[in-house]
């Protein structure tokens, strides 16, 4: 790429200082004309972690991979503007038809855990360890990951899991061979290998900055290996959070994602996906208690929506996500405006081959779980 396509493609990705300048109410307004002009060629899914000033202009919240599965039976939709972040919208093109686009409103709006593995390391990894063990190894990776990635686990038989089948995925897997490798959330992998009754002895971590593999055990005895990434939100949520929930509220229920810390887990008085969360306060009791260990957001949004519970963060101090907050009212605007204009902007595709192969992870998933 010639230095001049460089610069223009870069300022293309810079959002003009005229909208940082609008007023909300201006904005929020334009927002509404623009889905009213495009009806149903416009579809904008929008995921839990939004902030509300976005979320408002959601056709549907939720999961990413529910999101995307969403967004591709939308056939008369042309134009998908997904409020998430980046891997999230490469699902969606994975999923969807040629004659759709699939649009970012910040392409700056990436996800840190997602990040953590990229298809060099994974690919060096990969080497390293059949070195180790031969061909004992099925591949998963959690909907949280790179196209790339997903391409990868499917290459190699594996297939992709969520929070909500995770169980469902590692017990597959481990039928099919003696061992795992768990992309990119070692939280998840571990919380849920130790559900199903993998001791914590028969783990170990893969270091992709050290290309090496961490364990206290016998190399033989290993059956799951956990890749060193984590979500830069859920891995702040501590056990000293919960022992303060425990002296300053002692009625009050304990809720976390699997994306947390094993300890943290294995101290709360349940844990679940997103939906699972959703759903567990959506039907408690009224003046039941709660203290949430998840995205900051989606608190909020839950304490406003169950006035007649006591809702509270689990880490007082916890902020938003920050790359997801990448998202906002403003790039929502600039995006449509750009597609209304003619020129979109922040489009996603993910090449034929690379989709291919993530279809192959994917399907393997929905078949079972």
């Amino acid at each position: 790429m010639s230095l001049l396509n460089v610069i223009k493609e870069k300022s293309n990705m810079m959002m003009p200082e005229h909208y940082k300048k609008m007023d909300r109410r201006e904005m929020e307004e334009r927002v509404k004309e623009i889905k009213e002009l495009l009806g149903k060629k416009l579809f904008i899914p929008g995921h839990h972690y939004q902030k509300d000033e976005v979320i408002q202009f959601a056709d549907t919240s939720g999961d990413s991979l529910q999101l995307a599965q969403v967004s591709a039976l939308n056939k008369e939709a042309k134009y998908i503007v997904f409020c998430g972040v980046h891997f999230m919208a490469e699902t969606a093109d994975i999923l969807t038809s040629s004659k759709q686009q699939v649009f970012l409103p910040d392409m700056r709006a990436g996800c840190s855990m997602a990040d953590m593995a990229n298809i060099h390391q994974t690919e060096r990894a990969w080497d390293k360890l059949q070195s180790l063990f031969g061909d004992t190894i099925l591949p998963l990776t959690y909907v949280n990951s790179t196209a790339a990635i997903k391409a990868f686990v499917g290459k190699n038989n594996g297939a992709t899991v969520t929070s909500s089948n995770a169980h469902t995925m590692v017990k597959w897997a481990l039928k099919q061979k003696q061992r795992i490798l768990f992309l990119p959330d070692q939280h998840l992998g571990r919380n849920t290998a130790f559900d199903i009754g993998i001791h914590l002895s028969e783990m170990a971590v893969w270091d992709p900055n050290k290309n090496e593999l961490i364990s206290e055990g016998k190399l033989e005895d290993i059956k799951v290996i956990l890749w060193k990434g984590h979500c830069s939100v859920h891995e702040n949520f501590t056990v000293q959070n919960i022992k303060d929930i425990r002296e300053k509220h002692p009625n009050m229920k304990i809720i976390v994602h699997p994306e947390c810390r094993r300890e943290v887990v294995s101290l709360s008085d349940d844990n679940g996906s997103t939906k699972y969360i959703i759903d567990t306060i959506k039907n408690a009791k009224s003046g039941s208690e709660w203290a949430i260990g998840t995205e900051m957001n989606l608190v909020n949004r839950l304490i406003q929506q169950h006035r007649d519970k006591h809702i509270i963060s689990l880490n007082p101090h916890m902020c938003p996500c920050l790359t997801m907050n990448r998202i906002d009212l403003q790039h929502l605007l600039w995006n449509l405006e750009c597609i209304i204009e003619g020129h979109p902007i922040n489009r996603i595709q993910v090449d034929g081959e690379t989709a291919g192969y993530a279809i192959l992870a994917l399907n393997r998933m929905l078949k079972l779980a």
